[in-house]
């Protein structure tokens, strides 16, 4: 468990700060997580990691010469928003071009990629390698649906040494996609990880058994066998490993490889150095020959018992950047110089702006109607509250347990920004608007991304100007689906919030079509939106982390979905209330 924390919503936070001030000299927070303390060179590519918190080293770690040059850091478990990427992004920019490189998880997609076309519409070139190393969590055919969990290190690791002597972006994309292409993980758990604040674990595992194929964000593994001894897991491993080697490697003897083992929290360094010592003898009697091998906790999850794998199987060029010098906070290899120290280099972040234009005053009606959005919004936040915990042990099931956290987080945010908006006599269409730009930037991950889409589009359609009519809300709703859809690739029947709000949907366009009060029409969509959460319960999921799991969440309502109706539910009590 974790024994050390203040409120574990702050907990992140408070990581990150602790982090930035141990670790001083070479590196300096800003908004959105941290970079290294002294800028590349002018004109040089630069490299942006990043993920959620709770994995350290990855990703704050990984900051310094030699790895990343900044690391945006998200909560525990979840993805940093768009906003604190482009934060990071612009802090490092030196006009060379960006590469993103990330682990492949839904949370992290989504909201990277906002972030890139966000900087593409500013002139910025930026790029992205998704790292999918995680030979699980999806079949051979099917590798770009696979996790990224250890093999991030060495492609991170590819990329920025590429960058730093100088070659251009497109060969440092180049280096990256051939090192992610070569590397394959697998991961064991003895027992699941327990997040800041909780009583227990997200998942168990008997006495005796071993889950295989864990994720790094607490989800169980694909499937559960009797525990090996540390040499009967070493062969499990490297059987399994070797069983699917890069097409573009021909006989093994001879092969160079890099080898990382990494432990994921509670299984510590003379445990390792047993297991390591078979993994060893396997590999070399197999005729590779074994490079610079990693033997570390790298990429965690809290106190998680267990352990992965990593091969990287190397060519004359990703050889160099895998034996390259390294120097930050987590990962030391080899001598390198210090950075040139100047006042001109020290980094300087890009904060965000305290002098925003002021906010568009709405009508008298509009003004109104921003008044009942803020008690929607209020009153959204407290059914989540209550709720919170319920849905964290739906996430669970097949997922990484942060789902109530997340929302409560996003909804607190989203509340305080719809206020302030409100107080300055913004009509409904901005206080909306500024709501989902707080969620999505304070929760982060999947939700935080999704939610923010679905409150700007409502906003945009609801605008400062008229008293909100159903056809008008009817028309915010299918735009926020049509940009979910389009943001998320989710359809219905893929076990998502699109099951509840595509339904949702079309309930209030049909309520409008008959000229029914907002109110009339919401309160009939509500029930549809209900019926529509519970219904996910028979469905198998098809994308997000809840697809590797997908049989386990049969007979279980998906927390996107059920979070959705929740708050469909609590603001259509207010909107009947003020008799919209």
């Amino acid at each position: 468990m974790t024994y050390l924390f203040n409120n574990p919503t702050q907990f992140a936070d408070e990581l990150v700060e602790g982090f930035a001030a141990a670790h001083r000299n070479t590196i300096q927070r800003v908004n959105g997580g941290v970079i290294r303390r002294y800028k590349a060179k002018p004109g040089q590519a630069v490299v942006v990691i990043g993920g959620g918190s709770g994995h350290y080293p990855a990703f704050g770690g990984f900051v310094g010469q030699g790895l990343a040059h900044g690391a945006a850091l998200g909560n525990v478990f979840a993805a940093p928003s768009a906003q604190q990427i482009c934060q990071i992004a612009q802090a490092v920019d030196v006009g060379g071009g960006i590469l993103f490189c990330y682990a492949n998880y839904a949370g992290d997609v989504l909201n990277f990629e906002q972030a890139q076309a966000q900087l593409r519409a500013q002139g910025i070139d930026v790029r992205s390698v998704v790292v999918t190393d995680d030979i699980a969590s999806a079949a051979v055919v099917e590798q770009h649906k696979r996790r990224g969990i250890a093999g991030t290190l060495p492609v991170f690791k590819a990329a920025a040494v590429a960058a730093d002597v100088g070659k251009p972006l497109d060969e440092v994309v180049r280096i990256a996609t051939e090192a992610k292409d070569r590397v394959r993980s697998l991961g064991v758990a003895f027992s699941g990880c327990t997040l800041p604040g909780a009583n227990k674990p997200l998942f168990e595992v008997a006495d005796g058994k071993i889950e295989v194929g864990m994720g790094i964000h607490g989800e169980p593994g694909l499937y559960r066998v009797d525990a090996p001894s540390a040499d009967g897991l070493a062969e499990m491993l490297v059987e399994k490993l070797l069983a699917e080697i890069p097409l573009s490697i021909g006989s093994l003897s001879g092969t160079r490889v890099g080898v990382i083992l990494n432990g994921l929290g509670a299984v510590k360094y003379e445990e390792l150095f047993v297991i390591y010592r078979k993994i060893d003898q396997l590999l070399t009697q197999d005729g590779l020959i074994i490079v610079e091998p990693v033997v570390d906790e790298l990429i965690t999850s809290f106190d998680m018992a267990g352990v992965s794998l990593t091969l990287y199987w190397l060519n004359d060029e990703l050889e160099q950047t895998w034996i390259a010098a390294a120097d930050t906070p987590a990962f030391h290899r080899g001598n390198i110089a210090p950075a040139v120290q100047s006042e001109e280099n020290i980094a300087v972040a890009v904060q965000p702006s305290h002098d925003k234009q002021p906010l568009k005053i709405g009508s008298a009606d509009s003004q109104a109607a921003a008044k009942v959005v803020l008690a929607a919004l209020e009153a959204a936040r407290d059914a989540i509250e209550l709720q919170q915990e319920v849905l964290g042990r739906l996430d669970a099931i097949a997922g990484d347990g942060d789902h109530g956290i997340g929302m409560q987080r996003g909804l607190t945010a989203a509340v305080e920004a719809a206020r302030a908006a409100l107080d300055a006599q913004a009509g409904a269409g901005t206080v909306l608007t500024a709501a989902g730009d707080a969620w999505s930037d304070r929760a982060g991950g999947t939700s935080g991304a999704l939610w923010g889409v679905i409150l700007r589009n409502l906003g945009n359609a609801l605008r400062d100007e008229a008293k909100p009519d159903a056809a008008t809300v009817a028309i915010g709703v299918a735009a926020a689906l049509d940009a979910v859809s389009n943001l998320g690739k989710a359809q219905p029947g893929d076990k998502t919030l699109v099951d509840v709000l595509h339904p949702f949907a079309q309930a209030l366009a049909a309520g409008a079509a008959q000229n029914l009060t907002v109110a009339a029409a919401w309160t009939m969509a509500a029930h549809i939106a209900d019926e529509a959460a519970q219904a996910t319960r028979n469905l198998m999921p098809r994308i997000g982390r809840a697809r590797p799991h997908a049989e386990k969440s049969i007979g279980t309502p998906d927390p996107g979905a059920v979070s959705m109706a929740l708050i469909i539910r609590a603001a259509d009590k207010i909107v009947r209330k003020h008799c919209l």
